[in-house]
């Protein structure tokens, strides 16, 4: 008995197989990591996100999870309550939820930018704003890399833009350039 109620102090949940009142079996269920959960978790710190795991499962369970990822966590939530969560959290910065299933889709509207995974729900699939399709977590980092870069680029080509068309205006203002070099210009 000692034994048992230690598992859910470890993060598992418990099956006694009982028929007729007997118990004849324990079963102990757990969550398990993905392999890549960890190196996702250390690229995401490395691009200074934080994370915090929003779960409607148990608390232990939960705890256990997060406990191996060094993340911060709020358990035993419904779908409205991860909406509080996100709600909540994205006044502070932009915030991303990752998220596949249909009690994550209503959070994943709610932030940001809502992320589904690959395998994930329908729904999830519908209502994020992006996917990871071939369902790993590091291509979380992927993302931020392509949409930070082509940031940039955007960027880079409004100041050029922007650029030509000052001097453009100004050599045309003093007779250096005419006005269809002008236009030409501002046309592309």
């Amino acid at each position: 008995a000692g034994q048992i109620s230690a598992l859910p102090t470890a993060g598992q949940t418990v099956d006694l197989g009982q028929p007729n009142q007997t118990v004849v079996g324990v079963r102990a269920l757990q969550d398990t990591l993905r392999d890549e959960a960890r190196d996702a978790i250390r690229e995401l710190h490395q691009f200074g996100l934080n994370g915090v795991i929003l779960t409607g499962d148990n608390p232990r369970a939960a705890a256990a999870i997060a406990g191996e990822l060094d993340l911060a966590f709020k358990a035993g939530l419904l779908p409205e309550d991860k909406v509080r969560a996100v709600t909540a959290l994205s006044p502070l910065a932009p915030l991303a939820m990752v998220g596949d299933g249909i009690n994550d889709a209503p959070a994943m509207k709610a932030a940001s930018i809502g992320i589904a995974m690959g395998s994930g729900t329908d729904v999830a699939l519908e209502t994020a704003d992006a996917a990871l399709t071939h369902n790993r977590l590091r291509g979380l980092a992927q993302m931020i890399t392509l949409a930070r870069a082509t940031h940039a680029n955007i960027r880079q080509n409004i100041t050029i833009a922007l650029g030509l068309k000052a001097i453009f205006l100004v050599t045309t203002g003093l007779g250096f350039t005419g006005l269809v070099l002008a236009i030409l210009a501002e046309t592309g």
